[in-house]
């Protein structure tokens, strides 16, 4: 287990990040989508990490194919519970709505069960897709983002969220940076100077 202050590599930029960091990456192009997700799960399953990914853009061939390329068994770290990948719908959409407090409980369970099963720590990537808005519980998309940054002070997952900029408004992108107090710029994880801090804006 990761002591509390570990600075840790998201694999895709050039920073450490304490353990536990919640960030935003706002993306415009698919190849940097995901080549952040595959460098990202890498990076923490080669340092012990349990990791898993949401995404409907990502296939089983390709995670496979760069996991060999970087000396990882997809089937061996699937099979033992160090990796796994679902579906954004699968996820996030279960009974066809939109639910902040069932989210909250599977990201405490899953880092529960991370450090019960052994690992150094956990994280996730996830992207989220536009039909959340139209979803029963889309509304409270934000509201969920903010505690999410309230859990990971006592359950630290260490969280990037994909946002796809071709796909939402610029307003509900804005809406989405106040929600997340670190992002992606170039390469780089900065702080963002749009962030409310969750006790805030939660009120």
């Amino acid at each position: 287990m990761y002591p509390q202050d570990a600075m840790i590599s998201l694999g895709f930029t050039n920073d450490k990040t304490p353990v536990g960091t919640h960030i935003c990456q706002i993306f415009s192009d698919d190849d940097e989508r995901g080549e952040a997700l595959l460098k990202f799960l890498v990076s923490g399953l080669a340092a012990g990490e349990r990791a898993a990914c949401f995404s409907e853009k990502i296939t089983e061939q390709t995670v496979r194919g760069f996991f060999a390329d970087h000396g990882l068994s997809y089937e061996n770290l699937s099979g033992n519970g160090a990796f796994s990948l679902s579906g954004t719908r699968e996820v996030y959409f279960a009974e066809n709505r939109f639910d902040p407090d069932r989210m909250l409980a599977v990201l405490t369970r899953y880092y529960q069960e991370s450090l019960a099963m052994g690992f150094n720590g956990a994280r996730v990537i996830g992207e989220m897709t536009p039909e959340v808005q139209q979803m029963p519980g889309g509304e409270r998309l934000l509201e969920y983002e903010s505690r999410v940054s309230l859990l990971l002070r006592t359950h630290p997952v260490t969280s990037v969220c994909q946002y796809d900029a071709r796909a939402f408004d610029g307003a509900t992108i804005m809406d989405i940076l106040k929600v997340h107090p670190l992002m992606v710029v170039r390469g780089s994880v900065v702080r963002n100077p749009f962030f409310i801090p969750p006790e805030e804006f939660l009120a």
